[in-house]
């Protein structure tokens, strides 16, 4: 296709608002539309048109979006983003969005006969790593761990697009399986989501943290959010189909964070940071449950040489400076002016809270 309009869903997040301006500077992409619940008011993307709206059940009409709707694009294009991490004390909620709001996409590119449709999997798909610590290829098996709402929902999407890919051969189909993003401007966001309000972020900086837990087994990737975005503009362009694994380098743990901070690490047993977080999560003190600290001790580490190969997919930042960069963005509350990005402290976005 050399003319391209693409929808994306879940545009104004973290991953959205980078896969939006990679597709708009590309000269072969002719529209980008960014939907989302709510539309930016201030933030404003040449190129990208806003539509207010959302992937539910009974919600926006999705196939009137993605169809083809004029002679200036060869193709159209999906790009599924959009995800809930909360409420994690009400898991039908999540599913529901998550899981039936993204079947009800994927149908819809059925209905509009969509040419190209990326959905955005995730490392919390595959099944536990191997016990030796070893990389798995795309291959590794996508059943997720049971205990954690946000990888049984990923590997349940995993297994419906394997008959929705049978049924739909005309239809090239996507999945990106990026490691943890992170970029400046999405720490807020994931504060927001991952911590809550207790955590004291304008503390997170050089010398003011004199001691990190050193959690037993955590290893993790990392990758720029904005590397992971040129990833998506190249499989919306290139013939390709499938999995694909996304992660810079090197392999980050307690000790690579402590670096950062230039601070000291303290050995926590897995099993008392799942017993602290499980308690703070029932208090209501913490938004992430303590099933989600053990699908990420689960995690397998991941091979990216077919993304390279297959999207010519080199990232331009390391895992450590992705990191970096998130950790500024904690120090400064960070964001962007988008209701999912707003900044720390910002308060109010247009008038509504943030």
């Amino acid at each position: 296709m050399r003319a391209v309009k693409v929808v994306v869903t879940g545009a104004t997040g973290n991953a959205g608002t980078s896969v939006v301006r990679a597709l708009a500077a590309d000269p072969a992409v002719t529209e980008v539309i960014g939907l989302a619940r709510r539309a930016p008011r201030r933030y404003e993307v040449p190129g990208v048109r806003w539509v207010a709206g959302n992937v539910d059940p009974g919600g926006t009409d999705l196939v009137g979006l993605f169809a083809r709707d004029g002679a200036d694009a060869d193709g159209v294009a999906v790009v599924h983003l959009a995800w809930r991490f909360q409420p994690t004390h009400d898991p039908a909620q999540t599913w529901r969005t998550n899981v039936l709001g993204s079947i009800r996409v994927f149908e819809a590119c059925a209905r509009a006969r969509v040419d190209v449709l990326v959905h955005a999997s995730s490392v919390g798909a595959y099944s536990p790593g191997p016990a030796d610590g070893s990389r798995v290829d795309e291959t590794w098996p996508t059943h997720g761990w049971p205990g954690a709402a946000y990888t049984r929902e990923k590997a349940y999407l995993e297994r419906y697009l394997d008959g929705f890919e049978a049924a739909h051969q005309g239809m090239r189909v996507v999945r990106m399986r990026p490691a943890f993003l992170f970029k400046e401007t999405s720490a807020s966001e994931q504060r927001r989501i991952f911590a809550g309000p207790l955590l004291p972020w304008k503390l997170i900086r050089p010398g003011l943290v004199p001691v990190l837990p050193a959690v037993g087994g955590l290893r993790f990737q990392a990758l720029h959010t904005d590397d992971a975005a040129e990833a998506y503009r190249a499989a919306v362009l290139r013939p390709v189909r499938g999995p694909f694994n996304l992660a810079a380098e090197p392999v980050l743990d307690t000790a690579s964070l402590a670096r950062l901070l230039h601070a000291r690490t303290l050995p926590l047993p897995a099993g008392s940071a799942r017993a602290a977080l499980a308690a703070a999560w029932r208090m209501h003190l913490v938004p992430a449950a303590p099933g989600l600290l053990d699908a990420v001790l689960r995690l397998p580490l991941l091979y990216a040489d077919r993304a390279r190969q297959e999207l010519d997919w080199t990232p331009a930042r390391t895992a450590t400076e992705a990191m970096g960069a998130f950790l500024e963005g904690l120090q400064s509350g960070s964001g962007l002016d988008t209701p999912p990005l707003a900044g720390a402290g910002a308060g109010m976005f247009g008038g509504r809270p943030g």
